[in-house]
Parts: structure tokens; sequence; C-alpha cells
């Protein structure tokens, strides 16, 4: 099946709403980080757990999915990667690396409550993940949200660079948002079904050369270490 492109802008107003059926997007809850003994080890996704890592572990988010904790003590936010399952502590909601831990300055207290906001959502690989499973009784999910753009079809010609694929809508909307704004570059989805599951793919830029692709590639992998380069070609 040919896959369907579209270029997103910010023009016309169309309104999404988060429901108890989507993914959550926050979440409230204590964090607490990884203690010494577990550097090397290795974690529920098959990676070796890394002090200096920015990843951390959580109870059903798929692997792979970015987010954001802020640390509600003192305003310090990082962004980590989740990579692991737990903690299986009553209360707490997320276990981050060493390394993050310090960025949101809880290393002395052990634990404090903390926001998760999910800024990257992955298509889970996972057959015990469930999409319509709120990640816990405590979350907060914001009723509504904004997004002013618009959607054109069109054949786009060169390379891209491809970051994720996305199920649910309302994640699709805001990273192509994010990315947007943080690479001032085209963001385009392409649309494809995938073993009877209709996904989207966001690819960022439009780049007339390989060379130049390489380029916004390694920019791109900082925060996106799974972002790969596509021919619209060949799409």
């Amino acid at each position: 099946m040919k896959n369907i492109h579209y270029s997103l802008g910010l023009i016309a107003l169309i309104t999404f709403f988060s429901s108890a059926q989507s993914q959550s997007i926050k979440q409230k809850g204590v964090a607490s980080y990884y203690a010494d003994k577990f550097e090397g080890r290795t974690t529920a996704s098959g990676e070796k757990y890394k002090h200096s890592k920015l990843t951390a572990a959580h109870k059903t988010l798929p692997f792979g999915t970015m987010v954001k904790v802020k640390n509600l003590a003192n305003g310090k936010s990082v962004e980590v990667k989740i990579n692991d399952r737990g903690p299986y502590v009553d209360g707490r909601i997320i276990d981050l690396s060493k390394s993050a831990a310090t960025k949101l300055d809880f290393i002395h207290a052990g634990l404090t409550e903390v926001e998760v906001e999910v800024i990257d959502a992955v298509i889970s690989k996972e057959s015990s993940y469930n999409p319509g499973k709120p990640a816990s009784t405590e979350e907060v999910v914001d009723e509504k949200e904004f997004y002013e753009f618009t959607a054109n079809r069109y054949n786009p010609k060169g390379f891209g660079i491809q970051i994720g694929s996305y199920q649910e809508m309302v994640n699709l909307v805001r990273v192509s948002n994010n990315l947007k704004k943080s690479y001032r570059k085209t963001v385009t989805v392409s649309v494809a079904v995938i073993n009877n599951v209709k996904v989207y793919k966001i690819i960022v830029g439009k780049e007339k050369t390989r060379a130049k692709a390489e380029i916004l590639l390694v920019k791109l992998k900082v925060r996106y270490p799974d972002s790969f380069i596509v021919d619209f070609n060949k799409l």
C-alpha cells in the first residue's frame, strides 16, 4: 500500500481530546533512583544499565519512550529514555538512573515528588503492553489540547530523517509540533499499514542530498538515537 505524506504547518485550528482510552500524557508520583549495585546489569529491555546514561524504569510505558521528568520540589527537569521495568514499590512511578537523579538534584534525599510527561511515544513491541491501560491510578491526563496546523498531501523528494512511528494521534501531533519548533525543518507524516495496523511515521527534513541528510541525522540522534535516513523516492 502506497504511503500518504502530510506536511504540518500552523494555520487551521483542530482540537484533540485525550481520553481514558489513550496513553497517559502526564503522571505525578514519587521518583527513586538506581542503587550503585545495578551498574552494568541487564535491564528488562536488554540494554546494560549505566549510571552515566539518562534512562529510567517505568511499569507500563514502551521501551524507547522519551519522557520529561520534573522535580516538583525544585522545578528542575530532565529527559530520559524508558529502558527498564519498575519500580515495584507502592507509590513510586519511575526509577531514574543516577545521572538523571543528579540533574534533578535529589541524590541526598533519595526520593522526590515528580511529574512525568511523555514527549516522544513509540509503538510497543512488547506483547504485555496494553495502550489502553492507565499507567497509574495517580496519573493526570490533560482534558484537551489545542493545535493549529494544515495537512496537505504531497509527494516529497530527496532525503529525510525518520525519528519514530506512532499510533495515537495526540502523540503524533505533539511530537510533530515539538520537532517543527526545535529544528525549524519540514515535518512529514507518512501513513502506512503494518500488520493490519495503521501507523504514522514522522520524518524530519527534505534534504536534496544524502550528505546534507547525514548532517541533520547527527543533530537528531542526540535526542532520537534510533533515527535513520530515508529516501523519499523509495517509500
